[in-house]
């Protein structure tokens, strides 16, 4: 695992474990690069760029901070099977999506067609269970199986929700706690239950605060860009009718904004309404609550149930969410 594998400051996170963290992450991605192994030329090839692809990894490192310096087999292949979990619904919202571009780089759907990319996203959850049966934790299993139901509803909410400016904060929220906190605080879980060491709910919880900032900060950033920064266009929530909480915010400072046809955009009118949600002030309003949500997470590591090196790693973590947004 090399520097570059994880964003500036999570790299921090790195360097402070010293040479286990690194050791077992780089465990992690030789296990990534041969879920693409042995499934013929078709299907293998879209799998290997899609892994290859990269990508932030903190849900893997996740998994591995909370199982510990002690963390195993078990452990690392519980960090490969979240991470496949997340690749795979990356993969299916892009179909659903239609999306042209994520991290840079053409999508599966866009390069393949919708059949093969379906099944190329079909093949990363597959192989997430297989890594998580082979190391034995039944425990796991169920945990990141409940997981995996709550992402689909998320994506379910988010389609029906699509093109609606009328829907409110509680509703947005509602949906970031299943399609993004859910899955970092099934690494949480998984992580800490590969250790068998106590702790178990305090990490749930950390893991939904920091999950649930990452998606307020991410929504941020669709909105402010650039491109080359994000992987994708500016304005894509709003190009794909996702309404996001900068412009549920942003329509009760200018209601006018709450009367745009979100249909009837393109790139360019995207942007001016980005330009419209970023004039109102909305988008510091939600880095605000991001930043509370990460402070909220770090008090959890006050708790007696961590050691002194989980504080220091858990809250480079919390940190490194903000930075990144930053």
């Amino acid at each position: 695992m090399t520097r570059s594998s994880v964003p500036p400051p999570v790299t921090a996170v790195m360097d402070a474990a010293g040479v286990w963290l690194p050791e077992r992450m780089a465990e992690v991605e030789e296990k990534l690069a041969a879920q693409a192994i042995g499934h013929g030329a078709r299907l293998g090839e879209e799998a290997e760029a899609t892994l290859a692809a990269g990508g932030k990894r903190l849900r893997p490192l996740l998994v591995l901070m909370a199982a510990g310096d002690s963390a195993g087999e078990r452990a690392v292949r519980a960090a490969t099977a979240v991470e496949l979990v997340h690749m795979a619904t990356l993969v299916h919202d892009d179909v659903l999506d239609g999306a042209p571009v994520r991290r840079g780089r053409p999508t599966v759907v866009a390069r393949s067609g919708r059949d093969r990319a379906l099944a190329v996203g079909d093949l990363l959850l597959s192989r997430a269970f297989a890594e998580l049966a082979v190391a034995g934790g039944e425990a796991e299993v169920a945990e990141l199986s409940s997981a995996s139901v709550a992402l689909a509803l998320g994506e379910l909410a988010q389609r029906h929700d699509a093109f609606d400016t009328s829907i409110g904060e509680r509703r947005y929220l509602e949906r970031c706690s299943l399609k993004t906190a859910r899955l970092f605080e099934s690494a949480c879980r998984v992580g800490r239950l590969a250790s068998g060491a106590p702790g178990t709910e305090e990490l749930a919880a950390f893991g939904r605060d920091i999950g649930l900032a990452f998606q307020l900060l991410d929504d941020v950033l669709d909105v402010t860009g650039p491109q080359e920064r994000t992987g994708k266009a500016r304005g894509t929530d709003l190009l794909d009718g996702t309404v996001t909480l900068p412009l549920i915010l942003a329509i009760r400072l200018d209601p006018g904004l709450g009367e745009i046809e979100l249909r009837g955009l393109d790139q360019s009118a995207a942007e001016a309404v980005c330009d419209r949600i970023a004039e109102t002030g909305a988008l510091d309003q939600v880095r605000s609550r991001a930043r509370k949500g990460i402070k909220r997470a770090k008090r959890i590591l006050d708790s007696d149930v961590f050691t002194d090196e989980e504080r220091e790693l858990l809250g480079l973590i919390a940190d490194g969410v903000v930075e990144r947004y930053s």
